[in-house]
């Protein structure tokens, strides 16, 4: 049975009902914004459980709930140390940038830095948010058209353009506010569905499997190990890598970036915004430890069930049709073996003298694995235009989805993941037209204009770059998995800016000049080293933040020497 076969009546009803209702719902209770106060800091009447919910749902996107759990299912419970620096960032962010913000009555994040160092500062720093968010926007775009791909058989080039227009026409129609009331709706619906899913996993697991069992399998085939306290630098995700680098990613994505800080500002006061983010911090670890659980769940499920060599449908497809087809058959029929001889061994449970062969097993399975992407990237070579993803992390979970779980239920999970990808994507495109409207527009604009002319212009903002965002989802490739691609492309950015904010919260000293020159800098070595695959990602946000800071601190020492000199 082909896999788009079992979206039923049913879940279209969901699904369909589930996406209209966001739609209309966020176009006619903003449909009155006629001032810039309203359209782009929602009127500043927000309450903390609003804001900490759309904050929650502006970072977690689709590809939280299509990426996660197949992280989870194919590296284990690790990746959750990522966020161990987000409760710090949360507390930091309570006591020294929501102050700030509110005291200075900005409209953006950028608008401050005008003051303290000058335009030019402001600009770059706004540029540098802009190509970051805006590559993002095209990812949260991206990751849903794979799900519909996998499950209509429609090209990703349509499905990108649909679902980016279905997020333009409330955020352009009601802007911060739009954003915010939807993101409630949408919080609620990501809630219950991921709820139900991890109860249908582990009760669709044998009657002998009780959760304490499934876990102890999890454990014994790698999966459970949650912390790693290695100084390696070659490992992604460890407890310092969590805290130091995470620490310094969490400060700069929700203290600097206009997608967070827009949410946050639309607070009706200080106390609201701070309750609104502290509310994220004590939610948000135990939310990505939980959907990490669910992946790791459905691992256990197919150590009973038959998994594919590889999840993505379509990858399997296209091989079984080249002239790959034997060699893919035999590495199949291998691991068909390993599958069966892991069912013996889980049988009756797991005894101590067993971890090891189970573990000896999965490793095998993943040279299998690896043998299988080896064939795909060889038809991808010798056929260039049509390339065929062979990293199938991004495939499990919905493969779990579509094929085992009943009818109803599915719609109701892909209007989970489409309301993450329409929640976040409506969030970035809100902040990127805002930036663009007050930082770029407004600033270089001589002549005075009405409210109503930046409503306008705020509006064709985000029309643009919905579109913009939509062209980037067009040409995209998948990475090594989408939401380490999304916080790649946050890391060699954001430690940067959060430098330039530090700079101009804690070092009075340094002027503008001498930041403007030093964030060039900083952002062409980062590149650099990020290029070369020097570190892990996450320690960029620490090199980008201290670079920054040190070559400010050296340029400014140096003209204030310089200046000295001149004047004896």
């Amino acid at each position: 049975m082909e896999i788009q076969s079992k979206l039923a009546l049913v879940d279209w009803i969901i699904l369909s009902i589930t996406l209209i209702f966001i739609v209309v719902y966020g176009t006619y209770v903003t449909r009155k914004n006629t001032n810039v106060q309203d359209y782009i800091k929602g009127g500043n009447d927000t309450k903390w459980w609003t804001i900490g919910l759309s904050v929650m749902a502006t970072q977690a996107s689709a590809i939280t709930f299509l990426s996660t759990p197949g992280q989870a299912f194919h590296s284990g419970m690790g990746f959750v140390q990522f966020y161990f620096g987000l409760p710090i960032a949360m507390i930091i962010i309570c006591l020294v940038f929501i102050p700030m913000y509110h005291r200075l009555k900005v409209y953006t994040a950028y608008e401050f830095l005008e003051g303290r160092f000058d335009v030019k500062t402001r600009s770059l720093t706004a540029i540098l948010f802009l190509i970051q968010r805006g590559l993002s926007a095209g990812i949260t775009i991206f990751a849903p058209a794979i799900i519909l791909s996998a499950v209509l058989g429609w090209d990703l080039f349509s499905l990108n353009i649909i679902i980016g227009f279905l997020v333009i026409i409330y955020t352009v129609s009601g802007g911060t506010k739009a954003v915010n009331v939807t993101q409630k709706q949408q919080m609620i619906i990501i809630f219950l569905g991921m709820f139900i899913a991890f109860w249908m996993i582990v009760n669709q697991l044998p009657n002998e499997i009780t959760f304490t069992k499934a876990l102890e399998i999890a454990g014994a085939s790698g999966k459970m190990e949650i912390l790693d306290f290695s100084f390696d630098l070659n490992n992604r995700y460890t407890v310092w890598t969590g805290f130091i680098g995470g620490t310094f990613l969490m400060l700069s994505y929700f203290g600097t970036d206009q997608s967070q800080v827009q949410r946050y500002l639309s607070g009706k006061s200080v106390r609201e915004s701070q309750l609104g983010m502290i509310f994220n911090g004590l939610l948000k670890v135990p939310m990505q430890f939980f959907i990490l659980l669910v992946g790791v769940m459905v691992f256990v499920f197919y150590q009973f069930n038959a998994s594919p060599l590889n999840f993505n449908p379509k990858a399997t497809e296209v091989v079984q049709n080249s002239k790959y087809a034997s060699d893919f058959q035999e590495l199949q029929a291998k691991h068909i073996d390993i599958e069966t001889s892991k069912k013996q061994l889980l049988a009756d449970g797991i005894q101590k003298h067993e971890v090891a062969e189970i573990q000896s097993l999965n490793e095998k399975d993943a040279i299998l694995k690896e043998a299988s992407k080896a064939i795909i990237d060889k038809i991808n070579v010798e056929n260039p235009l049509e390339k065929i993803e062979s990293n199938d992390k991004d495939y499990v979970f919905i493969h779990f989805i579509l094929n085992n779980l009943p009818k109803g239920l599915i719609g109701l999970l892909l209007a989970v993941i489409l309301s993450a990808a329409m929640s976040s994507t409506a969030s970035e495109l809100n902040a990127l037209a805002s930036t663009t409207a007050m930082d770029l527009y407004k600033r270089s604009n001589k002549i005075e204009k009405s409210e109503l002319h930046y409503v306008k212009a705020s509006k064709w903002f985000t029309l643009l770059w919905g579109i913009i965002a939509i062209s980037v989802a067009c040409i995209a490739n998948l990475f090594d998995n989408l939401i380490q691609l999304v916080n790649i492309i946050g890391s060699i950015f954001y430690g940067n800016v959060l430098g330039i904010f530090l700079l101009a919260f804690f070092i009075k000293y340094v002027r503008g000049n001498a930041v403007f020159i030093a964030a060039i800098i900083t952002q062409i070595l980062i590149i650099i080293v990020w290029y070369l695959d020097y570190l892990p990602y996450l320690w960029l946000n620490l090199l980008g933040c201290v670079l920054v800071m040190l070559i400010a601190v050296f340029l400014q020492f140096f003209n204030n020497l310089k200046t000295v000199y001149a004047n004896n």
